[in-house]
């Protein structure tokens, strides 16, 4: 299941190597129980079925020795980063457009869908600021938020509203249809988040996280 995940170390082998696979694609990230933007790439990959080798480099405590260790192979000094041969890709939003050119399913076919999936899949990337701040990503525990604020609130309230909505106007069983895509890894880590805080959410929303989660 998708919630067995973080912090199982067998969950690194997940493609079946042989002797005359080549991956076409490395895609470098850390832990996963802690880095929702890791998490992202990785869980699309692994449903599309797309190949890939996973490189996985451990968070630092000294930030200057991470960033350095980091720019050995990204650009920003950062995860994730895809490597394709001699083209790298970063940003978790940013792999997700490199692959659609090359995959099919990436996005939902349905031209609607997609464009309602690329716009909450923009609005997770840049959005949501007092739900990443105080329900922080660690999958292995359960806690509660110290203060729920009226901005972790409306966060909280907005995640509802769009699982809402895309189940029902799509059809579900994902946000963007009846196959899982981009939109559906973009907001992975949420719900993680919902499970590891117990976040509340209503109707078809909670029966997508339960289905998320069984992965």
């Amino acid at each position: 299941a998708l919630q067995v995940l973080c912090g199982v170390p067998s969950w690194h082998v997940h493609v079946v190597q042989s002797a005359s696979l080549i991956f076409m694609y490395t895609l470098h990230i850390a832990n996963k129980n802690y880095s929702s933007w890791s998490l992202r790439p990785w869980i699309l990959l692994r449903q599309l079925d797309i190949a890939f080798n996973e490189e996985m480099h451990p968070f630092q405590a000294d930030i200057q020795a991470q960033r350095k260790s980091y720019l050995a192979f990204s650009p920003s000094a950062k995860v994730p980063v895809l490597q394709d041969g001699q083209t790298v890709v970063w940003d978790s939003l940013a792999i997700a457009e490199y692959l659609a050119e090359a995959h099919a399913g990436v996005w939902p076919e349905d031209r609607a869908a997609r464009a309602w999936a690329r716009s909450a899949s923009s609005e997770m990337h840049a959005g949501f600021p007092h739900l990443r701040e105080r329900c922080t990503m660690n999958c292995a525990v359960r806690a509660t938020p110290k203060i729920v604020t009226a901005e972790l609130q409306q966060d909280i309230e907005r995640v509802n509203t769009l699982f809402n909505q895309g189940l029902a106007r799509f059809g579900g069983p994902f946000l963007g249809g009846a196959a899982f895509t981009a939109v559906d890894a973009m907001y992975a880590p949420v719900v993680f988040r919902i499970q590891t805080y117990d976040l509340p959410m209503q109707g078809a929303a909670a029966e997508y996280v339960s289905r998320m989660l069984a992965l």
